[in-house]
């Protein structure tokens, strides 16, 4: 995977992409879980929410940096 990609020729780091990638899946994955009604279960939601934001970016960061 390279560092770096170019994007309207501007480079851009790669892991700003898949940050990106990272915070629209944890946005669909938050509005699932709320209309579950997981969110009654839950001690303070906020953090639940950034903690779910830096798992999910940490694993798609993980999986195509090895």
């Amino acid at each position: 995977m390279p560092r770096s990609t170019a994007i309207l020729e501007a480079y851009v780091p790669t892991i700003l992409l898949l940050f990106v990638a990272g915070a629209l899946f944890t946005w669909l994955l938050d509005r699932a879980l709320a209309l579950t009604g997981l969110y009654r279960v839950v001690w303070h939601p906020s953090l639940f929410r950034a903690s779910l934001l830096v798992c999910v970016c940490g694993l798609i960061g993980l999986a195509f940096y090895r």
